[in-house]
């Protein structure tokens, strides 16, 4: 692995892991300073993949060799992969947020929520970054692949995987607030789900070149967030900003992840079905035909009709399995979830943040956006289908991505 795309790896890696505990310590401990270790972790990585990328710009256009620029994105008169022109903005992106963020509470106070203007911009960088280095792994990838060295394309997949892991987990990270096991009976949690979780594990599942690239991608983010879950309560934590209604004493575990992986291997087999070509609508990935036609070929308007219908079909199918299996599996591990069989450190249920007031409705679903009916199925199916349609193009052109 190439050493610039390593510390992309490790720099996103740092960027994740440092989203949640900045999450927990928010909800255990409150704001008692910028110079939290989790901010540290997030602004650290940011300086690793933004550090990495204006080496690797600066090396490529100074000195590189003709395949290094042949490979690279030309911009402003420099050379660099177009996964580290992402990296770059993505962490200037970032740092810029960081006295913005720290001018925003002292002005206003705590947050309230998980979304505030500079938390925006600082989300967007982490976005760009994590794009980044999906892009550089997924370009190397190619690359190999093109080359003839499978051992190297497989290798290289399975960081792309990991990369595209990191990207869910910061998705469900971002939606964390609606995914709450109270909110898992109402529309809300399944029309967002479904919107945003297909497009992730349908992309990387075309981009990647391994046998169960979605269940892959769906297993990282779920030890990611499963090894976050558990560690955190290992370490003291006391409540500092008032007001303060549940007195805690140990770090809040966050919550306990949406199991995806459920649907991401219906996704793989749906997908290994259709066969590697069967979403690509474009007339120049079409597979060469065995022989010359004999007569004229079909118009090209109705060979595009075909490929968009079945890349319609497609979408359909992978939105369907996705929407029903995980309302299926979510349905049936909430309603668990709630109950006392639940409330130990495995699953980390009925665990509140310092300024939640324990009440009986901890132990009930509260319908977020209504009740689920026939109307919010229908819009689930839909957002799912639009979801998966979305993933089958980003990974048609991820897979194809050589710089």
């Amino acid at each position: 692995m190439p050493w610039p795309l390593a510390a992309a790896v490790l720099g996103t890696t740092s960027i994740g892991i440092g989203l949640l505990w900045d999450i927990s310590w928010h909800a255990s401990i409150g704001r008692d300073t910028f110079w939290t270790p989790a901010h540290l972790a997030i602004y650290l990585g940011a300086l690793l993949c933004g550090a990495s990328a204006a080496w690797l710009a600066l090396t490529t256009t100074v000195s590189g060799t003709a395949g290094q620029r042949a490979v690279a994105v030309r911009f402003w008169g420099f050379r660099a992969p177009l996964g580290a022109w992402f990296a770059i903005w993505g962490s200037i992106a970032m740092l810029t947020s960081a006295p913005f963020d720290d001018w925003w509470h002292n002005a206003y106070g705590l947050d309230v929520k998980i979304i505030s203007p500079p938390h925006v911009l600082l989300a967007a960088g982490i976005f760009a970054n994590q794009l980044g280095a999906m892009l550089q792994a997924v370009a190397a990838q190619n690359r190999a692949a093109a080359l003839g060295s499978a051992a190297a394309a497989h290798a290289l997949g399975r960081i792309y995987a990991y990369a595209a892991g990191l990207l869910l987990v910061l998705v469900s990270t971002l939606l964390l607030e609606y995914s709450g096991t109270n909110a898992q009976h109402g529309a809300l949690f399944y029309e967002i789900s479904c919107a945003a979780y297909p497009l992730v594990l349908v992309a990387a599942a075309r981009g990647a070149r391994l046998r169960w690239p979605a269940t892959t991608v769906a297993g990282i983010y779920l030890a990611v967030r499963l090894g976050m879950t558990w560690v955190l309560p290992l370490f003291p934590a006391t409540p500092l900003l008032a007001p303060i209604y549940n007195p805690i004493h140990h770090m809040w575990p966050l919550l306990f992840p949406p199991l995806l992986i459920v649907p991401a291997a219906a996704i793989d087999l749906l997908l290994r079905r259709a066969g590697p070509r069967a979403a690509l609508s474009s007339p120049q990935e079409a597979e060469p035909p065995a022989a010359p036609p004999a007569t004229a070929a079909a118009p090209a308007p109705a060979d595009r009709a075909r490929r968009a219908l079945r890349s319609l079909a497609l979408s359909l199918a992978l939105g369907a399995a996705f929407f029903a299996l995980f309302l299926a599996v979510q349905w049936i591990f909430s309603e668990f979830m709630l109950t006392p069989r639940a409330r130990n450190w495995f699953f980390a249920a009925d665990r509140w943040t310092y300024r939640a007031r324990p009440g009986e409705w901890r132990h009930q679903f509260w319908l977020v956006g209504g009740p689920f009916g026939a109307r919010a199925a229908a819009w689930s199916l839909l957002l799912a289908t639009a979801s998966a349609r979305l993933g089958l193009a980003w990974g048609a052109w991820m897979s194809r991505v050589c710089r």
